[in-house]
């Protein structure tokens, strides 16, 4: 293995990125909200960062504590918790920077989704950023198709719970943030399209 898939892992390019323009800095608390087993966070718990992880994977929660035992082991076990986004028990305001990966398209619902990015955001502390990757009809809108509400089945065969450009700039303002970058969409060869939404919380 390489040293830098030892330093990093498979860490998302697009977090990497935000890594790159020193928006996560000394010091900061970070969550991932839907951490999995921790591709995301391996750098961080590597370079000392106080993280904490909720998903309600149990299985993927067990192999993150073993990794950060490993990597960190000055945190507490339960900085990573077996429980959803939408009912985490962390304290509001306790992250500097949030992580939310490929999450927030497994939303049952409207309702659903309201309920996970309000858990997410509750978290963040004021003048925080959140990052989010999330499935998107963006640029593939003549080949999905509709369930019910939001829900779609893909080209790939999925079915998953999408935004556009317009929802996602209207809960923007909702919640009283603000773009941190422009949404930037990467279509998966006709296949899906995810989409990174970055904002501050004001």
């Amino acid at each position: 293995m390489s040293d830098l898939s030892t330093q990093f892992g498979q860490i998302d390019i697009y977090l990497f990125d935000q890594l790159l323009r020193e928006r996560v800095r000394p010091g900061m608390q970070i969550l991932d909200a839907g951490c999995g087993s921790g591709r995301n966070l391996i750098y961080l718990l590597r370079s000392g960062y106080e993280v904490r992880g909720a998903d309600i994977d149990l299985a993927a929660v067990q192999d993150l504590r073993k990794l950060a035992q490993e990597l960190a082991p000055h945190l507490p076990a339960d900085n990573f918790r077996v429980e959803p986004v939408e009912a985490m028990t962390f304290p509001n305001h306790c992250a500097d920077f949030v992580i939310s990966s490929a999450v927030l398209h497994f939303a049952h619902d409207d309702r659903h989704f309201k309920e996970m990015l309000q858990g997410t955001w509750r978290v963040l502390r004021p003048g925080g950023l959140l990052f989010c990757r999330l499935a998107s009809s963006i640029g593939i809108e003549e080949k999905i198709r509709r369930v019910g509400g939001r829900r779609f089945v893909l080209p790939d065969s999925t079915e998953r719970y999408l935004v556009d450009e317009s929802m996602l700039l209207e809960v923007t303002a909702m919640l009283g943030g603000e773009l941190a970058d422009p949404l930037k969409t990467t279509i998966v060869q006709d296949q899906r399209a995810m989409t990174t939404w970055v904002l501050w919380k004001l």
